[in-house]
């Protein structure tokens, strides 16, 4: 065990010998920790004091690789914008290694902007301030909304000079964990390459990581790719639900495990429009919010062609019908996780056939009404408790919204308990913070310039999101007239 309390146990360095490169992070001039998560480093059970000083700073940028470690980069595939590339792979990263938490959970340590990799095709491998601190703040902000994700452990400032389109940047890496780094597009690699061995070793490896239970049984790959499409419809119903858009739904950008990864372009809707785009490299609205459950089950297709020679190696057009009904099985899957969330959403504790429709128009009202989507949530605990003035208010006509309103109070009736428990409930999952767009921006144009107080306090008041706190108003607003149209950024 190394001083810092890295204990290592690399399954997927032991386990898939041919699956990725051995590599080591590029050495940096002055490692030093911008921000530690301390609550993170005790859960996965490390030593928090060890870490948090010179000798952490390097290991998490990748400077150092402590005792046990086995740093790779790992290789996978993946289509980009609908068009496919066949080899992908960390350009950038490393998987340090795994950990076991206080929890008995196998957790990735991995480091995002830690130099070139035999897969970088031509990129500098490295990360600068602004993206690392965004990823930072998205991260940790999901996990505070109850959205399964990665989650940063670290930000480290390189101490080197890294030239953009804009000019020179501070150098950055962010050390973040996750269940595992298994994508849709590992398994594309070597589908691509006709290479079904390794497939099925993939495959095992994956359930044996992930979904222990399908371990042995007969159909244990088609079984992968339900548990898969579960978790993934799951998880867009959460993000659905907050108004968060990724911006960047590559196929290398979605996890076996079902969690969030990858934080670029990505951002939260102030006024609800489910066409809003924020990337500046999706020209076509392919992952406008809207979207995100449609393109969730294509990617889940593309998981689904790796797959078949596994499910029925001796008749292809069986295991295209097994696969195709596994897929075709999402909008259900994904439907029936977002009702149960607007459910709580809209304080719903019984299922009523109509509850569908009262969901599916209340986005019909807000839609061209320049509606703050967070603000009305959580608005709607004072419309329970028989006080609808706030959330007419957000309307630019509010009688478009009277109607829904009519049908809303009405259904309510039909509700056991208080009102005021209702009203407590529904504000347990509507939050009154998220990381806002300007914000973000403003944190991090701060931190730019040495400043790291608003990054420090936005990730302060994000850790607690559905508790309102006097004094933190500013944090619950939306967008100022003068902030405009918002874009990011890859931040490659």
């Amino acid at each position: 065990m190394s001083i810092a309390g890295l204990k290592f146990d690399n399954s997927y360095a032991r386990e898939l010998e041919g699956f990725y490169v051995p590599w080591k992070g590029a050495e940096v001039p002055a490692p030093k920790l911008v921000r530690f998560n301390r609550e993170l480093a005790v859960e996965l059970g490390l030593d928090a004091d060890a870490l948090d000083s010179a000798e952490g700073a390097a290991i998490l940028s990748g400077h150092t690789a402590p005792e046990g470690a086995t740093p790779l980069a790992m290789a996978y595939a993946g289509h980009q914008f609908g068009g496919f590339s066949p080899q992908l792979g960390d350009g950038r990263a490393l998987l340090l290694g795994e950990v076991i938490d206080s929890h008995d959970e196998r957790r990735d340590l991995h480091l995002k902007g830690s130099g070139r990799t035999p897969f970088s095709r031509g990129g500098d491998g490295k990360a600068v301030l602004g993206p690392v601190l965004r990823e930072y703040i998205i991260g940790e902000a999901m996990h505070a909304l109850g959205v399964p994700t990665t989650r940063a452990l670290a930000a480290v400032m390189t101490g080197e000079s890294i030239m953009r389109q804009a000019g020179a940047e501070q150098g950055a890496v962010l050390a973040r964990v996750a269940s595992s780094h298994l994508r849709v597009g590992t398994f594309q690699f070597f589908a691509a390459r006709g290479e079904t061995d390794r497939l099925r070793q993939l495959a095992d490896y994956a359930i044996a990581r992930h979904y222990p239970a399908l371990a042995g049984k007969p159909d244990r790959y088609l079984q992968l790719l339900v548990q898969v499409r579960d978790r993934q419809a799951a998880l867009i119903a959460k993000w659905m639900l907050i108004g968060f858009v990724h911006g960047v739904m590559n196929t290398d950008n979605m996890t076996i495990s079902g969690e969030t990864i990858d934080y670029g372009p990505c951002a939260f809707l102030d006024v609800y429009d489910p066409k809003m785009v924020f990337s500046s490299i999706d020209q076509n609205g392919r992952y406008a919010y809207g979207n995100q459950p449609q393109i969730a089950q294509w990617n889940l297709a593309r998981l689904a062609e790796t797959l078949l020679d596994l499910i029925n190696p001796d008749d292809s057009d069986a295991a295209v019908r097994m696969a195709s009904e596994v897929i075709n099985g999402f909008p259900e899957a994904y439907q029936d996780a977002w009702l149960e969330g607007m459910r709580q959403k809209l304080g719903l504790e019984r299922e009523q056939d109509s509850d569908m429709e009262l969901a599916t128009d209340l986005f019909s009202v807000m839609e061209g009404q320049n509606v703050d989507f967070t603000q009305l949530f959580r608005s709607l605990s004072d419309v329970a408790a028989g006080q609808a003035e706030a959330a007419r208010a957000l309307f630019d006509d509010p009688a478009v919204f009277d109607g829904w309103l009519a049908a809303y109070r009405e259904r309510l009736l039909r509700e056991p308990g208080t009102a005021q428990e209702r009203a407590a409930a529904m504000n347990r999952v509507n939050p009154v913070y998220i990381p806002r767009n300007h914000m973000v921006e403003a944190a991090l144009e701060s931190a730019g310039k040495g400043n790291l107080a608003p990054f420090e306090r936005l990730v302060e008041v994000l850790a607690n999101p559905f508790e309102a706190r006097t004094g933190l108003e500013v944090y619950a607003l939306g967008a100022p007239s003068g902030f405009g149209a918002y874009t990011t950024y890859c931040g490659t």
